[in-house]
């Protein structure tokens, strides 16, 4: 996951004369460290992808707001699922089939939580057959095409499953 969070990127912004910018960074998500003039007030900070540091700053403090601005990013990060059937999760994403993208919504519904193995089974588009098993089989496939992204689906035994972000 390191990997991941050190990609993120971070607009490095003056405040507030490039208020525009930090705007900017608000409407995209992107991650935004307001380097703040001498005698400005700190600004509230409403978003989890801000910070701010006070100049002048060394190099040094700086690298290490952006790293910690990365860090709680990516640990509060949430997938988004559009319409078109694109998974994106952090700086990657993946096309899901449709019945992929009907799992996923729901798992996405309760992100990090237990979704129901009846609630999943809703998704699948037949109802005819063991449907047991073609979940199971939709699952497994669907593990290996999240895989990428750093996503994972854990199997909470006779509950349902979990989606959530790989590792701790």
């Amino acid at each position: 996951m390191s990997n991941v969070v050190n990609q993120l990127p971070v607009e490095v912004v003056r405040w507030p004369v490039d208020a525009a910018a930090r705007e900017a960074c608000q409407r995209s998500g992107t991650l935004c460290l307001l380097v703040l003039e001498k005698n400005v007030p700190a600004p509230v900070l409403t978003d989890m992808r801000e910070d701010w540091v006070r100049a002048p700053v060394p190099q040094q403090d700086l690298a290490v707001r952006i790293a910690m601005l990365r860090a709680r990013a990516a640990r509060y990060a949430v997938p988004e699922l559009d319409l078109s059937g694109i998974l994106r999760f952090r700086t990657r994403s993946v096309v899901l089939s449709p019945t992929e993208r009907a799992l996923v919504a729901e798992l996405l519904r309760h992100f990090r939580s237990l979704t129901s193995r009846e609630d999943l089974l809703l998704c699948l588009p037949s109802k005819d057959g063991d449907t047991s098993n073609a979940l199971h089989l939709h699952i497994m496939r669907l593990r290996r095409r999240i895989a990428p992204l750093g996503l994972v689906i854990k199997t909470l035994w006779n509950q349902g499953y979990q989606l959530g972000p790989a590792g701790p």
